[in-house]
């Protein structure tokens, strides 16, 4: 079976914590993208500094279009 695959990048907020993602928002990507058919496949944050968040990557894939 041959895939294909779709990379988000969601940027967070936050100064001094850093790293507050929007649930409401990404679920809503996640349901919006689950109807299309990608399927989450792994999802990761981005360093800044100090421990803090800068952006939160998820990778999808669904069975390519022959």
């Amino acid at each position: 079976m041959q895939w294909e695959y779709k990379t988000i990048k969601l940027a967070t907020s936050g100064f001094w914590v850093g790293g507050h993602l929007d649930e409401t928002k990404f679920n809503d990507m996640l349901n919006e993208l689950g109807r299309d058919r990608w399927e989450l496949v792994s999802a990761f944050d981005t360093n800044q500094n100090y421990g803090a968040t800068r952006d939160v990557v998820a990778v999808f894939k669904r069975p390519a279009q022959k």
